[in-house]
């Protein structure tokens, strides 16, 4: 029944999700992006400490696949953010 209750909060999330990001002017996209990469910043946190847990190696694994793909998504946030902004400066 746990399986059912999750998979129902994900659709949800999803579903929220999808139609907050749709109603974003685009004026706005620039510091919803910089948000974005903060929470990727707290994403690849938890995942170094899951990394660096030692419980299980299963989970040392995982959690550093999701250090590298948190950091990737960071990374690759930042500079599209900054070739957004690079866009409203004068030449």
């Amino acid at each position: 029944m746990t399986g059912i209750y999750l998979l129902f909060i994900l659709m949800l999330a999803i579903f929220v999700g999808f139609e907050l990001i749709r109603k974003v002017p685009a004026t706005l996209h620039t510091p919803l992006m910089s948000g974005a990469n903060a929470i990727s910043g707290i994403t690849v946190i938890g995942a170094l400490s899951l990394a660096g847990g030692g419980s299980h190696a299963l989970a040392t694994w995982l959690g550093a696949a999701a250090v590298m793909l948190a950091t990737v998504n960071v990374v690759g946030g930042y500079l599209v953010t900054d070739r957004m902004l690079a866009m409203f400066k004068k030449r």
